[in-house]
């Protein structure tokens, strides 16, 4: 809070830390932390935004549109002193229908797996009971939750203590730490926040890796964003998109074969657009985005299909890869 100017009137001053004598290699190596946290808050408050700049790489999806994540991804970040591996979860709303209640189902699961919980909220929205749902969930976990005030830049500094007042007498939160996910401001200290509560422990998961997720499913989700993106309101979540085929030619180049699946032949028709004109658009920057996480050339091939009611079908929800949580 005060690297953002941030301060309260009875704030006290914190006073210089001992010298700490040298230790040996070997017992600084044994002081390394690693763990699990999850990252939740209500739908199209920058969790995946958060997420993806912390990492450095886009993995996580990004749309305006509410319920963009539907599974949970996991996202590595290893530094020499930590490794934080960082749980993406689907927005935790009030389900309409069969992939709703998968969605809520994997947010609410993740919090058992943790050690540190961050509750993403958005500056520049009031505490609604979209937020309340939250906290009444949140009442029953015994992690740490830190609360994280997402895109304080778009606010007036002198609200943003108000903003965490209403909040922290809500929920006796183990931390607050006020942020901004798409400026990267304060974003060291979220992280100097974050390792203070992992355990000591090894390093898990291979220093190059940023993710769990097969390329097959990411490539899947970036086809998804762009359609989001660009059908606006005209197709809400009746989208999914499935990767058929993904093969690597003798020249480097990948082809990728992806379908996209809607409920009703009208969504097909915007979907496809004039003359082919809005896939087209899908295609070439979905490509760019791909192409950038591949690091080869990509020939895409998009096809469009319609799967009648499909987000209440179990049968065709398991196909998509949705399901019970492990």
């Amino acid at each position: 809070m005060e690297q953002l100017g941030i301060s309260r009137d009875d704030a006290k001053e914190k006073k210089a830390p001992k010298a700490e004598p040298q230790q040996p290699e070997a017992d600084k190596k044994a002081k390394h932390k690693s763990g699990f946290i999850a990252v939740i808050g209500r739908p199209n408050v920058g969790k995946s935004t958060l997420v993806n700049t912390l990492i450095g790489q886009k993995i996580a999806i990004m749309s305006d549109k509410p319920q963009t994540t539907r599974n949970r991804i996991m996202c590595v970040l290893t530094e020499p002193d930590a490794q934080i591996v960082f749980l993406d979860t689907p927005g935790i709303h009030k389900p309409k229908h069969k992939l709703g209640e998968y969605m809520v189902k994997a947010a609410e699961g993740t919090l058992k797996e943790v050690d540190a919980i961050l509750f993403v909220v958005d500056a520049t929205q009031k505490l609604g009971p979209g937020e309340m749902y939250i906290l009444e969930r949140l009442q029953a976990t015994k992690r740490p939750v830190i609360l994280v005030v997402n895109k304080i830049d778009l606010i007036e500094r002198e609200k943003a203590l108000p903003i965490i007042a209403h909040y922290t007498s809500k929920y006796s939160f183990a931390g607050v730490v006020p942020i901004s996910a798409r400026e990267k401001m304060n974003l060291d200290g979220l992280l100097d926040e974050v390792k203070s509560y992992l355990p000591e422990g090894p390093q898990y998961y291979p220093e190059d890796m940023i993710t769990d997720q097969p390329e097959r499913l990411i490539v899947a989700e970036l086809v998804r964003e762009k359609a989001l993106h660009l059908t606006r309101d005209e197709i809400p979540h009746a989208i999914a998109v499935d990767v058929d085929e993904m093969t690597t030619r003798p020249n480097d180049d990948v082809y990728i074969r992806a379908t996209i699946y809607v409920e009703r032949d009208s969504q097909k028709g915007i979907i496809i657009g004039a003359k082919g004109s809005m896939l087209r658009e899908i295609g070439a920057l979905a490509r760019t985005d791909i192409q950038n996480l591949l690091g080869s050339r990509v020939f895409l091939d998009l096809w469009v299909k319609v799967r009648k009611d499909w987000r209440d079908r179990d049968g065709i929800l398991r196909n998509f890869g949705f399901g019970d949580e492990r």
